[in-house]
Parts: structure tokens; C-alpha cells; sequence
């Protein structure tokens, strides 16, 4: 009875939408003519839509463009680019886009790995860019503060820094990353083990739905709700901004950073790393990586956070990870919001408001990234070493971090992303490669080719049933539709399990009520069952 109730309302609900999803022919110049009519008479229409016509048009397309491999000529283009200055305006671009059949994509400032967020395959497609919805308000007295999607994590962090000396929120190290793909997927950074996942600390959101309704928390329900908060907010809607929780830190914090050149040394600690990092107080987060040293040698890097004084670091390292041989000058303290500048590796001394700037990459990247259980075997860290000698390899990164602490304490339903207890660090494998070199095919699939291959040699050491990864490490190598032998929800499922586990088929639900004509689509989203409704 309940799947029938539910089958029943679905039905109700697309009647409601079918004027909407009528067999309009896509028409851009319609398009853009209903925007013209509908945005409010107080905005200049030349400030929100920019067509290829227009000299502005190419410098907005590229100036969030933060992965230069889709900067290529033959990667397709928007018919046109919107740029939302308030929130009624994303309303009539969902609204004109569902009556004349233009597909959107949303980006909040571009990092996307597979660039998603900017590029569609396959038919025409317009850019709601939110860069100019970015305002963030902070209520310290509450602990609390709304950011709008189009803000960037550097932005959220130099308010916070500017406020408050003993507040934080737990976003990711990356200060040019929009919190719009970054909230909505999960996001994490030095804090993840004491306070988990940007996500699991939005308490609010604005979002604009399949009809174009603004819905917060309480009028889209908690499904809805549960389902932006790393599910991949673009399957479900346009979110507007976010109501974050902020989360206490001490006045004195340390980082601290050693590296180590000899490969034996190197393994033996990473070994002992990968017994302890996990397990150590949530107070403490220290990552690994493997990556090239300045003078071209592979280097092992062990970089922390400690929410706390040197000295009581000192002390629990000597009894935890002493094999590090953490001294007392490889540390330094600093308060919470210099350490967000010293993670982002800004020299000493640089201002607070560099965190605020939104700097375009120069570089290509592809990466990709698995979930460790068991400690993996020495030889496999020696042959993850050996990769990294490759001349393909000069930028690459291997990137090992720690879970445990609050990241095991949330059930793996209680948002979308399902990688908690039991899992002991996400390992992602990323390389990057000069922006001019994309313009030989030849040049990009080696480094294509180098990232595929240490993928391929760690397949034995990570999780299985399913492989899983993180959605904000989206890789279109999974799987992307097709459209061809399986329904999409079939071929969905091949790689939303892998990000998903069993929260796939929640998010599966959520889907087929709130955007069931699957307006809200990539080529990874969530699917809706629509074959459920052809079958009636």
C-alpha cells in the first residue's frame, strides 16, 4: 500500500509539472527572451546572461575553470552563461529553462574533477554561475552563520577569522574551493576528526527546487534535507546557501611538517602511520604524503594539526608515533585561522585576506581515490614509491588521510556519504600537469594513463563490495549514462553504490519525488525511477 501511495502522488505530482515538461522544442533565444521578461526590473539583464556574443563571455567561462585539461577548444561550451544577483533570479532561469527545454548545470567557483559543473556532453546547456551570491553572515553568539553557495571556503574562513579567535567550521584546506559542491558532497579537511564533514555540520539550507520554489529546511522536509547534505546538492536543486554550524577551537593550535627522503624510512613510518593516525586523539590529525621533493626526489610528508600547545603534542607523540621523530622545531604555534593559511601553503607572514582571493588554477588534474580498511603491506607502499619516480609523475600526489575520531561515531546512514567506522583513511591518487600540454591528446593521456595505472595496482589493497569513493572526487571512469541497454537507475547504480553504499537507494527515492522529470541531471547524478512510471 505505501509504494502504491507513493506512485500515486508521484503521478499527481508530474500532472502538476507536465506544462512545464511539455514537448517545447529546445529554443535558446526563447529562453533568454523569458529571462529578459521575468528578471526583476531592478537587476540589469546585461549583469546576469552573457551569450558567446558577448565580449564578456569567455573571460567568465574560464575565470572558474579550475581544471585546465576541459579549457581545450573541443570541450563543449554553454549556449550561455547566467549570473544570478539574487535569489528570484535563479528562480526564473529554472522556471524558463523546464518551459523551453534547456538543460542547466550550476557552479559555485569550478573545481569539480571531472568539470561537471561547467561541461555537458551531448546537448545544449546554459551555466548558472552563483559568484555573485557569495554573502556570508556569522552569528557568533550562536555559533552559527549563513553562506550562499557562490562563496569560496577561503572567503567563509577570512569572515570567521575576522570574527573570532576560538570559532571554526570543518570545510576543506583548499581556500579557492566553492562550498557549493563542496558542502553538498561531503567536505573535509584538518578538523574532520574532531568535528567531521562540512556536511555533517549544516544545520539549514535555501533551495531552489525542480518548480522553482525556494525551500528551506522545513518546508523541503528532512529527506530533501538529507539528501543535499553529500549527496551532490546538483541532482536535487539549486542550493542558495547554507546555514552552517560553527564548532570550537583553541586560542593556540600547532601544525607541524616532516619529511623524509629515504624510501626505507619512508615506508616504515607510513607503516606504523597506518596503525596509528586513525586511532590517536580526535585532538590530532596528521596526514601523509607521497609526492616529489623540490629536487625532483620522492619524499614522504607527514603534515599535522594539533588543537593544542606544542608541548602536550610532543609529550602524546613521543608515546603514540614516535617512530615520526617529531622535534620541537619542526612544530609551530599559531592560532586556528593561521593554520588555514599554513595548510594552503601561504608564506609566513602572509595577510589574512589572501584567503579571500579567487585565484584560477594553471594547472590540469585527474584524480581518483579509494577507502583503506587494513593496513596495506610495505611492498605495496615501496610500489606506490616506485610510480612516483615516473616522469609522468613530476606534479603527481599520493595522498593518504586519516579517518576515525567523530568520522567513526556518525552512522554511515545518517548522511549520504557512507565511508565512516571501519574505514581506517581515504587514499586518493592525483596528478596534475601544465594547462598547454591538454593541447597535445597524446601528452594528457599519459598522466590519464599514469593516474589509471596506480589505481589499478591498488586494487587489491582497499575496499570491496563496493570499491568506494568519494563523490567529490567524481570520476566519470566509474561509469557515466549511456542510455543505451539498462534503465539509468541500472546504470546508476554501478557507481552510486560506490559512492553511496546503501544510501544510493534512499537517495534514489528522494530523487523520484522532488525532480522525477530528472531535470537536475549529469553524468553521474542520482537517477529517478522513471521507468517505474512507464511500467504503469
Amino acid at each position: 500500500m505505501e509504494s502504491l501511495s507513493f506512485l500515486l502522488s508521484f503521478s499527481f505530482f508530474l500532472l502538476s509539472l507536465s506544462p512545464l515538461v511539455s514537448s517545447h522544442v529546445t529554443n535558446h533565444d526563447d529562453f533568454l527572451n523569458c529571462l529578459s521578461r521575468r528578471i526583476n526590473d531592478n537587476t540589469t539583464p546585461s549583469k546576469v546572461i552573457h551569450t558567446s556574443k558577448d565580449s564578456s563571455f569567455f573571460s567568465i567561462l574560464d575565470s572558474s575553470t579550475q581544471n585546465q585539461r576541459f579549457s581545450v577548444p573541443t570541450t563543449p561550451k554553454p549556449v550561455s552563461i547566467i549570473t544570478p544577483v539574487q535569489a528570484t533570479d535563479v528562480q526564473t532561469v529554472i522556471r524558463c529553462a523546464r518551459v523551453h527545454g534547456i538543460h542547466v548545470r550550476t557552479r559555485s567557483n569550478g573545481h569539480g574533477y571531472e568539470g561537471q559543473s561547467y561541461v555537458a556532453y551531448n546537448k545544449p546547456f546554459v551555466v548558472i554561475d552563483l559568484r555573485y551570491l557569495r554573502s556570508i553572515t556569522l552569528d557568533v553568539d550562536n555559533r552559527t552563520g549563513w553562506v550562499q553557495t557562490g562563496a569560496t571556503a577561503g572567503e567563509l574562513y577570512y569572515e570567521i577569522g575576522k570574527t573570532t579567535k576560538t570559532l571554526a567550521f570543518p570545510a576543506g584546506t583548499h581556500p579557492t574551493v566553492g562550498v557549493g559542491g563542496q558542502f553538498s558532497g561531503g567536505g573535509y579537511g584538518t578538523l574532520l576528526r574532531k568535528y567531521g564533514l562540512a556536511a555533517d555540520n549544516v544545520i539549514d539550507a535555501l533551495v531552489v527546487d525542480a518548480r522553482g520554489r525556494i525551500l528551506d529546511r522545513q518546508a523541503m522536509g528532512e529527506d530533501y534535507f538529507w539528501a543535499i547534505r553529500g549527496g551532490g546538492g546538483s541532482s536535487f536543486g539549486v542550493v542558495l546557501s547554507w546555514k552552517i554550524r560553527l564548532v570550537d577551537v583553541p586560542l593556540t593550535v600547532t601544525v607541524f611538517k616532516v619529511s623524509k627522503t629515504s624510501e626505507n624510512q619512508a615506508v616504515q613510518i607510513i607503516n606504523k602511520w597506518q596503525y596509528v593516525a586513525d586511532k590517536v586523539t580526535d585532538d590530532l590529525f596528521i596526514r601523509a604524503t607521497l609526492e616529489r621533493s623540490n629536487d625532483n626526489m620522492v619524499q614522504a610528508s607527514f603534515s599535522g594539526l594539533y588543537l593544542g600547545p606544542v608541548n602536550d603534542l610532543l609529550t602524546l607523540m613521543e608515546v603514540k608515533f614516535p617512530i615520526l621523530g617529531l622535534e620541537a622545531e619542526d612544530c609551530t604555534e599559531m592560532s586556528w585561522i593561521e593554520s588555514v593559511l599554513w595548510f594552503a601553503d601561504y608564506p609566513k607572514g602572509e595577510s589574512l585576506g589572501v584567503l579571500a582571493n579567487r585565484e584560477r588554477s594553471s594547472l590540469s588534474f585527474k584524480g581518483k581515490d579509494d577507502f583503506v580498511q587494513e593496513p596495506i603491506p610495505e611492498s605495496a607502499v615501496r610500489g606506490l614509491w616506485r610510480r612516483l619516480e615516473a616522469p609522468e609523475a613530476s606534479l603527481a600526489k599520493i595522498i593518504l588521510t586519516p579517518l576515525g575520531g567523530k568520522m567513526s561515531e556518525i552512522a554511515e546512514h545518517e548522511t549520504p556519504f557512507p565511508h565512516r567506522e571501519g574505514n581506517l583513511y581515504e587514499i586518493q591518487y592525483l596528478d596534475h600537469w601544465k594547462g598547454e600540454e591538454d593541447k597535445n591528446k597524446r601528452e594528457t593521456q599519459k598522466y590519464l594513463n599514469w593516474v589509471d595505472s596506480v589505481y589499478g595496482f591498488m586494487t587489491p589493497y582497499v575496499s570491496k563490495s563496493p570499491r568506494g569513493a568519494y563523490v567529490n572526487f567524481m570520476d566519470i571512469d566509474l561509469g557515466m549514462y549511456l542510455g543505451k541497454e539498462k534503465s539509468k537507475y541500472e546504470e546508476g547504480k554501478s557507481w552510486g553504490v560506490k559512492y553511496f553504499k546503501n544510501n544510493f537507494e534512499r537517495l534514489v527515492r528522494v530523487k523520484t519525488s522532488v525532480d522525477p522529470t530528472d531535470f537536475f541531471c549529469d553524468e553521474q547524478s542520482i537517477p529517478a525511477l522513471l521507468e517505474s512510471l512507464n511500467d504503469m
